[in-house]
């Protein structure tokens, strides 16, 4: 033990493989399962996508060249929707059967559009809606950090994964841009197509299984319970108190706006704002590097300091800041203000999965982390439509091809807009919105238990405490039972 502690003294608390697992798990791939494994995986799969960035606006626009966003925010809305509904499913399914069958499956099906975005556009927003099934990766990952991470060092990891998702998507749409000026949009799909199919290939050959047969629940010759499928039921499997439900609610209110300002801050930036191409591409970069020390650094800091609940109460604070300077801004130094506070508040997601993660039993890690991440795919779904129909509501034109000639006027003048109109003091309405039900969640988390085991720790005390009662009287009886046997055979003596 002492060496063992000295050990990772020396290596340093990111090195997160030393657990110890039962002889029997798999040995199928390089090395025992460790984090690395899954940051390999969250970071190919995500850099294939995010090379694709600039292809897909093109796609999006030559498919659907009136309503575009319209179709943009259907597609997406399906795609959320069955996340919302399969994700506590697989999640239940990999605490059964093991995590590596269905990392295989939802990175393959996630990827599984993108050589169509080229050979047929309609098929590729068809499979692209319905791949919304299996596209919760981040479910099945978090739950085989989870397996392989002690719940002191699980934070740190659950920031190292969001932080590995944040930096492939700051380096790849560059790439992706520069490769696609430098030859062609063709070239730019294809290596993303190749890329995808490294990380299929990667999980078969590389990565080991993570979770050990002592710790499933069931065999693969076990049935499946339906109410795993269903989303709200789920939560009962993973606790019987009402913490899980307001971690729920705390994602939805959360992440819905987040959602929404991912689907349009960059255009927003174009038109509203008066951003260059080169200030937006500058902007990604800074905030996405900031948001990888807020996911490693900070928040390790945190959450060894502050605990769960409060370092996710520190992330929304931080939120609610950076939407009201994106819905009052006027000047461009107040959206760089925005975009360290964005970097702030992104230790929220991984906080709320360290918490559920420390409050779910081994055996329902994937239960767990499928329920948050569906919540997430729904959001995902109905934040670019809600943050479009506010748009639409207050008269905010992102259609670039129409606004466009706005651009020049937009930065010269961005402080003389007209005082009287709506826009003038509020130029991104839902951005404002999104404050207020980020002020509801945090609302919400506000009554969150200090310690995700209170609860467990008061009914573990209340068995332990019944299991001791009744051992007493069990002995007690058998005690009576024996005294007055006792007793007669010292009468007939």
């Amino acid at each position: 033990m002492v060496l063992g502690k000295k050990r990772k003294r020396i290596i340093g608390s990111i090195i997160w493989s030393k657990k110890a697992y039962p002889k029997d798990t798999e040995e199928s791939g390089v090395g025992q399962a460790s984090i690395y494994h899954a940051l390999v995986i969250i970071f190919l799969e995500f850099f294939a996508w995010g090379l694709l960035t600039s292809p897909i606006i093109s796609v999006l626009n030559d498919t659907f060249p009136r309503h575009t966003f319209l179709f943009n925010g259907l597609i997406q809305g399906v795609k959320g929707l069955l996340s919302f509904l399969s994700a506590p499913l697989i999640g239940a399914l990999s605490d059964v059967w093991g995590r590596k069958p269905f990392l295989l499956l939802t990175v393959g099906f996630t990827c599984a559009p993108i050589p169509l975005m080229r050979l047929s556009p309609w098929w590729y927003f068809a499979l692209l809606s319905i791949s919304g099934v299996f596209s919760v990766t981040f479910s099945v990952v978090f739950a085989y950090v989870a397996d392989v991470t002690n719940e002191e060092e699980r934070s740190s990891a659950y920031g190292l994964v969001s932080a590995t998702f944040a930096a492939s998507l700051v380096t790849s749409p560059a790439i992706g841009a520069f490769l696609q000026d430098m030859y062609s949009e063709n070239v730019v799909i294809w290596l993303a197509s190749a890329i995808a199919i490294l990380d299929i290939l990667f999980i078969m050959v590389a990565v080991p299984e993570s979770l050990p047969e002592k710790l499933r629940p069931a065999s693969w010759g076990s049935q499946i319970s339906w109410e795993k499928a269903d989303p709200f039921g789920a939560l009962k499997k993973v606790g019987q108190d009402i913490l899980i439900l307001l971690l729920c609610v705390t994602v939805f209110l959360s992440y819905l706006p987040e959602a929404g300002e991912y689907s349009s801050i960059f255009v927003y930036l174009r038109l509203i704002m008066g951003f260059s191409k080169e200030e937006v591409a500058s902007y990604i970069a800074v905030v996405g590097v900031l948001s990888v020390l807020a996911q490693t650094l900070i928040l390790a800091v945190l959450m060894k300091y502050i605990g769960h609940k409060q370092t996710i109460m520190f992330g929304l604070v931080f939120e609610i800041i950076q939407l009201c300077c994106f819905g009052f801004a006027s000047q461009h130094w107040i959206i760089w203000l925005a975009g360290t506070m964005a970097a702030m508040s992104s230790i929220a997601y991984p906080s709320i999965s360290s918490f559920v993660s420390a409050h779910a039993s081994p055996d329902q890690q994937g239960v767990a982390q499928g329920v948050i991440t569906g919540i997430r795919g729904l959001c995902n779904g109905l934040g670019p439509a809600l943050f479009g129909f506010i748009f639409y509501l207050f008269h905010v034109d992102l259609n670039e091809k129409e606004a466009g000639q706005q651009i020049v006027s937009q930065q010269d003048n961005l402080s003389h807009r007209s005082p009287n109109s709506m826009q003038g003091v509020v130029p991104g309405p839902p951005f404002a919105f999104g404050a207020v039900l980020v002020i509801l969640a945090l609302l919400v988390a506000a009554f969150m238990p200090e310690s995700p085991h209170s609860s467990a720790a008061k009914k573990q005390k209340l068995a332990a405490s019944a299991s001791f009662e009744l051992e007493e009287e069990t002995a007690g009886s058998k005690k009576h039972e024996s005294e007055p046997l006792m007793a007669d055979t010292d009468v007939e003596l």
